[in-house]
């Protein structure tokens, strides 16, 4: 499964889990439109790092927020090998 596809299943499920339904998962979806609270991200950028092995907020030098569903896929496919 891409990166991409894992991240919006894993979004849906974390919504799911949590009891909302998120709008439609595009790239131009601002994040904090999206349905997650602190919380919601909390825990889906652990389920990201168990299921693809990284976490790309905590591997970079600086504080990058992503303020866009496509700004977040993103972070996790320009991850330096």
């Amino acid at each position: 499964m891409s990166v991409r596809l894992t991240i919006v299943s894993a979004m849906q499920q974390v919504a799911q889990e949590q009891g909302f339904k998120t709008p439609e998962l595009t790239d131009d979806l601002v994040l904090h439109q999206s349905g997650f609270d602190s919380l919601g991200f909390a825990v889906l950028v652990a389920r990201l790092e168990d299921e693809l092995g990284i976490d790309p907020f905590s591997m970079a030098d600086d504080a990058f927020f992503p303020e866009t569903l496509g700004d977040f896929i993103g972070a996790y496919e320009n991850v330096p090998a």
